[in-house]
């Protein structure tokens, strides 16, 4: 059996993998030749993150694969539903990232609270001659605790992020389209306890939360989840997050209500068209951006890499 890991996998799935007699490729088959690479490499499954996309041409021309693994949570960059209807595997690592997303999201909340995304920026160049200006322009950060937090999509790394939150005494609430209840296990320094949670419906969500978190992808005809109507609608001098998906939020009005002083700051870990953002959101002063390392961490990248071998070996072997 032989598995083409396109876009990596951690010498943990590895080793795993070859335990249990299957073969690993690590080379990279860029997009336009992915077909034919699968084809010449006689490959039985092929392992994806964001970078690589098998769409229905894909599966169509490679009718000896069998199973296609994705990596990380959403699996926008695949043809689910018609490689399933194939009767190929289609697998995901929804749990394994979750810590990690979450850690970003929740670091990258601190900082838009004190500006330190900003003064990462400013003091190398003007910390020595403009030291007082600089620490009086960020004289009026704010706690996180006691502020609420709106999180978009309760899944596994919304529940994650909920739990720092809490411990940090945010008050929490959520928006999900299918669970109205949600019983977090919360273990602090040994101490186990439960915390309940309600669905707040989303229009009540984003007109009282002073950071909004969203974990979730675009609408199903491809509309934005955040868009002018919906930034109009919040507080002023709110915080968003961005670890889901590109397009979440519609960047262009991101950028208005930035500038007009609507949305205090924003992070955005993901962006339509990646590779390739748009320059005026990368450039943003109030804009603390990250080129989609939600997942890229040491353990995630493990846990998924073991997740996805465990997965093959069950299915195929």
């Amino acid at each position: 059996m032989r598995v083409l890991a396109n876009d990596g996998i951690s010498e943990a799935g590895v080793k795993r993998l070859e335990e249990n007699g299957v073969e690993v490729s690590l080379d990279k088959i860029e997009q336009e030749n992915l077909a034919q690479g699968i084809n010449d490499g006689k490959f039985d499954a092929i392992l994806v993150r964001s970078a690589t996309q098998v769409r229905k041409e894909v599966i169509d021309a490679c009718p000896n694969l069998k199973l296609i693994g994705r990596g990380g949570v959403g699996m926008d960059n695949i043809d689910v539903s018609y490689g399933r209807s194939k009767g190929l595997h289609v697998v995901n690592t929804p749990g394994a990232s979750s810590q990690s997303v979450a850690e970003l999201a929740v670091g990258s909340m601190f900082s838009m609270a004190r500006f330190t995304y900003d003064a990462g920026r400013k003091m190398p160049e003007k910390g020595g001659s403009e030291f007082k200006a600089l620490k009086k322009s960020y004289g009026k950060g704010t706690e996180l605790q006691g502020k609420t937090l709106g999180v978009i999509g309760f899944g596994g790394i919304g529940r994650s992020l909920a739990k720092y939150a809490l411990g940090c005494g945010m008050n929490v609430i959520y928006n999900d389209l299918v669970q109205e209840t949600v019983e977090l296990d919360m273990n602090i320094a040994g101490h186990q306890f439960n915390v309940t949670l309600n669905r707040t419906g989303f229009e009540d969500l984003i007109s009282s939360a002073d950071f909004i978190s969203l974990h979730v992808p675009k609408q199903a005809d491809g509309r934005a989840v955040i868009g002018a109507g919906e930034l109009a609608k919040m507080k002023d001098g709110v915080c968003l997050v961005n670890t889901s998906r590109g397009g979440s939020i519609d960047e262009m009005a991101l950028i208005e209500a930035l500038d007009s002083g609507k949305v205090k700051a924003a992070t955005l870990d993901v962006f339509e068209g990646e590779p390739n953002p748009r320059p005026e959101l990368l450039q943003h002063p109030r804009i603390l951006s990250t080129p989609h390392i939600g997942g890229s961490t040491v353990e995630a990248q493990e846990r998924i890499g073991i997740e996805l071998a465990n997965q093959i070996i069950t299915l195929l072997k």
